[in-house]
């Protein structure tokens, strides 16, 4: 529960300069944080990463928070009731969710802006991009805003910020973890 807090109250201070985040889930993320802390002290926790605060790149569908892509022509006030495979998977073992981060509209740069969400910073230099299109998921990691990100790389959006902001990132083979386009969930076959 404390590391969730602070790494809120870190959010609240960083936010305005880099702009890593389109929606902060900070009512559920104190409950998530709180269930999972109840479970650990029981010694049954849902899984090895229950209760590790994790950001969700604004590309996943995310049940009840919209999924926007970095665009303003997708509808906010739709309904969102599904999550996408591998978002699912991090509720099944108790990830603490704590928002969705920026990125560029549809995912189709290597910059981190978006007309949805205006600039995306670095928090090693406020003058450069953190890299896309996994931008708000890098930026916050480089600044300590939780120890994992949920991003995606089709062709370097997970590998690009990483390596402008001295993270390391995995992209998994194709198959390995359910992909999906960027318009909605679709499974794809290895």
């Amino acid at each position: 529960m404390e590391v969730t807090r602070t790494l809120l109250a870190r959010l609240d201070r960083l936010e305005p300069k880099l702009n890593a985040f389109v929606l902060v889930a900070r009512e559920s993320a104190l409950k998530e944080a709180q269930a999972a802390e109840a479970r650990w002290m029981k010694g049954a926790p849902m899984g090895l990463i229950d209760g590790v605060p994790i950001t969700i790149k604004d590309l996943f569908l995310t049940k009840e928070w919209p999924t926007l892509r970095g665009s303003t022509l997708v509808k906010r006030d739709q309904p969102w009731e599904e999550d996408a495979p591998p978002v699912a998977r991090l509720r099944e073992h108790g990830a603490v969710l704590l928002g969705k981060t920026t990125m560029p509209e549809f995912g189709w740069k290597a910059l981190g802006d978006s007309p949805l969400t205006g600039v995306t910073r670095s928090p090693w230099n406020l003058a450069h991009t953190p890299g896309g299109s996994s931008a708000g998921a890098a930026a916050a990691l480089a600044a300590g805003i939780g120890p994992l990100a949920l991003g995606t790389d089709g062709g370097g959006s997970i590998r690009i910020p990483c390596s402008f902001t001295g993270l390391a990132g995995l992209k998994p083979s194709f198959g390995r973890v359910a992909a999906y386009s960027a318009l909605g969930l679709r499974p794809r076959r290895p």
